[in-house]
């Protein structure tokens, strides 16, 4: 299994319709698994981006 070395977690917002109603959204990390090194790890696709 991979490793997740990312410390990113799914943020959370109030999504406000025009009545002013809050309904809960989460938008999480773009987690993809990439090989570092001959290992297998969880990390972001801005991180991934970096890396290559």
């Amino acid at each position: 299994m991979a490793k997740n070395i990312s410390n990113k977690k799914p943020l959370t917002v109030n999504l406000r319709s025009k009545a002013c109603n809050a309904t809960k959204s989460r938008q999480k990390p773009n987690l993809q698994k990439k090989t570092i090194n001959g290992k297998t790890v969880l990390i972001t696709a801005r991180e991934a981006k970096k890396l290559a």
